[in-house]
């Protein structure tokens, strides 16, 4: 990761965290899915934006987001430094093996060397 993708992942998770103590959780949710994005090639950051969406998915009592993430933690530790399907936003609405596109101001930042 380069450092202007690791410092808006930072920025993105810090937003995120924010949002949910706050308890806005479509906020929070929506800040994620850009760190996810961002973080998804490295395990860490890959495995933290999971485990903050299981927190918002429980926090939402939303049970598919629960079950998908309970599943996408254990992927995400075992294969962010193999393949990921970029662009992924991460989160049970989508499939975990379905590439996407990504946003313009997000794919700038990852370009960057």
């Amino acid at each position: 990761m380069n450092e202007p993708q690791r410092q808006a992942f930072a920025a993105a998770m810090a937003a995120a965290r924010q949002a949910y103590r706050q308890r806005h959780w479509q906020r929070a949710f929506a800040l994620l899915e850009r760190a996810h994005v961002l973080g998804q090639t490295r395990m860490m950051p890959h495995v933290q934006s999971h485990w903050w969406m299981l927190k918002v998915g429980w926090q939402r009592r939303d049970a598919r987001e629960v079950r998908g993430q309970l599943l996408r933690l254990p992927a995400a530790m075992l294969l962010s430094r193999l393949w990921v399907p970029l662009g992924n936003t991460g989160g049970a609405n989508v499939s975990p093996v379905q590439p996407m596109p990504i946003a313009d101001d997000l794919r700038e930042l990852m370009e960057t060397d």
